[in-house]
This record gives C-alpha cells, structure tokens and sequence, in this order.
C-alpha cells in the first residue's frame, strides 16, 4: 500500500469507494463492470471515483484494451490489498481509530440497507444474518482460531466471480472484552 494511513483513510473510507473496492476485490474489473454492479452510482461519480483509486494505488490498471476508439482498463486491488500495514495502524491515534471504524460500520450498514431495499428479501434463504458470540479464550487458542479461520477463509478468496456464484460480504470484528 503507497499511502500513509492518514491518506488510505481519507481515500479508502469513502462509501462509493469502499463499494468499489469491495467490487472488485478478489477479481479484476472495467469500470463497465463495475458500473453493472453498482448502478445506484452516478456514472460520472464512479469514474471519477476509480481514477481516485488509481491514483493513490488502492486499484491498479491490470490490462488495457481497445474497444472501438477508446481503451478500456481492467482494474484490481494490488497484491498486497489495500489496508494499512500493522506498523501504520500501530502508529494510529485513538481518534483515528474511531474514525475508521465508524466508516466502518456506516459501510455494513449502508450495505445492510441496500439488502433490506430489495424486493423480496428471506434472511435464512439469503444466507445473511448478524450475531454476536463471546469467546473465552487463552491467548494460544486465541491464535490457533485466528489462524483456523485465516486458512478456512484464504482459499475462497481466490474464488472469481461466476454466474453461479453470489458475492457475499463477511465482515468481522474482535474485541477483547472488559472481565467481570
């Protein structure tokens, strides 16, 4: 990632651009494509949003073609993904952290109520749903769980997008919690 954690939050903590990042990660993407999948968007807004991305390197240019007279990029998020490194966040204020997640959590909620506006919704059918579950754990089953989790999750990553295959979002969130 090219840009300082103050810049990555102020590029990538937008709510169009976090929908675009969240597009075409694990994929790569035409700014048609893009436009398909997100058709709420102003088609001017969304192109202006993805040379943002570029720009900063949050979304690299993986072909270009002709089609007809004009070139038409293919993008992708770099190789190594677009959040700040541990080092970045470690570095991080209090007040920035609370930022981050707010435009965190505004992002699910946001795309919470884009599922809840479609025509006919069936959570259990859908496969969506929301919980939250307490874990106690030592620090070693701590890191055996996140690393389960890591190796379960890594490989679907790879997955493209199909027509027979439904994008899902998985978010997650881990806090210790205060005993007693």
């Amino acid at each position: 990632m090219r840009a300082s954690t103050e810049r990555w939050a102020e590029l990538a903590l937008h709510p169009v651009r976090i929908r675009i990042l969240g597009a075409v990660a694990g994929g790569r993407r035409t700014a048609s494509d893009l436009s398909g999948l997100l058709p709420d968007v102003p088609q001017a807004t969304l192109y202006r949003q993805i040379a943002t991305l570029a720009k900063a390197g949050l979304l690299e240019v993986v072909e270009e073609r002709k089609v007809g007279g004009a070139t038409e990029r293919v993008y992708a998020v770099p190789e190594g993904g677009v959040t700040p490194t541990a080092e970045a966040l470690a570095s991080t204020s209090r007040e920035e952290h609370a930022r981050y997640f707010t435009a965190f959590v505004s992002s699910l909620l946001s795309e919470f109520s884009r599922y809840l506006d479609r025509e006919h919704i069936d959570l259990a059918a859908d496969g969506a749903g929301y919980q939250q579950l307490v874990l106690h754990l030592t620090d070693e089953e701590f890191v055996r769980f996140a690393q389960g989790f890591a190796e379960l999750v890594q490989p679907l990553l790879a997955n493209d997008p199909g027509a027979d295959r439904t994008p899902r979002l998985l978010a997650t969130i881990l806090l210790p919690l205060m005993k007693g």
